[in-house]
């Protein structure tokens, strides 16, 4: 059965897996982990994502994330490509490192976010790493000790997770620690891997009895009304992007409008000039075919002559520019 597109959506509730080929280690050693960690701490801010949860395994590693205005890919993108050559160029190897592409589940964050937190944070535990919450609360390579305010991380929201449990900062990390301790022992959750609401009311089979029309889809965790209110918004996401390029308007059909709004020619605008108004002019434009048509980060990278995260960077501020200047497609 084909892999179903991912759904990717500014400001939702992800959980993101990554796993090693064939079970392989993606962590080797400490340099592996802090190496990482350190691209975490540049490209969260950069692609304004949120950081609520983490772990390391040596295997596999658990995210719990907000996306940020690109969306989950961007990250993912500069995250995984950026560690995969260094983790190759360090241990002299070639080849693929992670198994296919990464698993991101959009969750329902009235219903479990909690619960996620916890379950991310016992991995270590699960996994025989640790054996006791004194172990886990100094463990260095999960949320876990940052939200114990036991270790720095400034790329990690604390504060979002605790006040989940009290306004008062002291009892908020002894409640938050009473909450994982009480599943301390606990296996791994088939429930909190996605399937929206097949997990929750017992497979395939129930939802083909149930006499309502719910929806289940396994990149959404959450009840029906979630999973279809998010099927719903890629739905139109989608069906816009065929609508417009039903109209006729392509890439380059974009660049012509881009060029006239900024009074130069086309090829100035899908060229690699640094001078304004070409910088604008080319960021409206990668974020409109990006945003708009759908056009991959790739493709405009090979058409414009520049890397992909230089693209990204792009798209970020063409989505600024689009704002301020209310461009709408439709217009033109």
């Amino acid at each position: 059965m084909p892999r179903q597109p991912r759904l990717d959506a500014a400001g939702v509730l992800n959980h993101v897996m990554i796993r090693g080929i064939e079970r392989r280690n993606i962590f080797r050693n400490t340099r592996d982990r802090n190496d990482l960690i350190d691209r975490l701490f540049l490209h969260l801010p950069e692609t304004q994502t949120v950081c609520y949860a983490w772990a390391f395994m040596p295997n596999h590693a658990h995210f719990l994330l907000r996306s940020g205005p690109a969306g989950m890919a961007n990250l993912m993108r500069k995250l995984l490509t950026g560690y995969v050559v260094s983790f190759n160029r360090r241990h002299r190897r070639t080849g693929v490192l992670f198994q296919n592409r990464y698993k991101s589940i959009i969750c329902d964050e009235e219903v479990y976010f909690r619960e996620l937190v916890r379950y991310i944070h016992l991995n270590p535990v699960r996994a025989g790493i640790v054996s006791t919450m004194d172990e886990l609360d100094t463990f260095p390579y999960s949320g876990h000790s940052a939200l114990m305010g036991l270790r720095e991380r400034p790329w990690q929201d604390t504060r979002y997770v605790l006040q989940m449990f009290s306004r008062d900062a002291r009892r908020a990390q002894k409640a938050y620690c009473a909450y994982v301790e009480s599943a301390f022992g606990q296996g791994r959750r088939e429930d909190l891997s996605g399937g929206g609401l097949v997990r929750s009311i017992g497979g395939w089979t129930e939802i083909r009895n149930a006499k309502d029309r719910l929806k289940g889809d396994q990149r959404i965790l959450g009840g029906s009304d979630f999973v279809l209110k998010i099927l719903k918004e890629a739905e139109d996401n989608y069906e816009r992007r065929f609508i417009i390029r039903n109209k006729g308007y392509t890439v380059d059909t974009v660049a012509d409008i881009v060029a006239a709004i900024y009074g130069i020619k086309r090829d100035d605008v899908l060229s690699r000039g640094r001078h304004s108004p070409r910088v604008e002019a080319r960021s409206l434009l990668c974020y409109i075919a990006s945003h708009e048509l759908g056009t991959s980060v790739t493709d405009l990278a090979r058409l414009i002559g520049m890397t992909p995260s230089a693209i990204s960077y792009a798209v970020s501020r063409g989505r600024i520019i689009a704002g301020e200047k209310d461009f709408q497609l439709e217009r033109y």
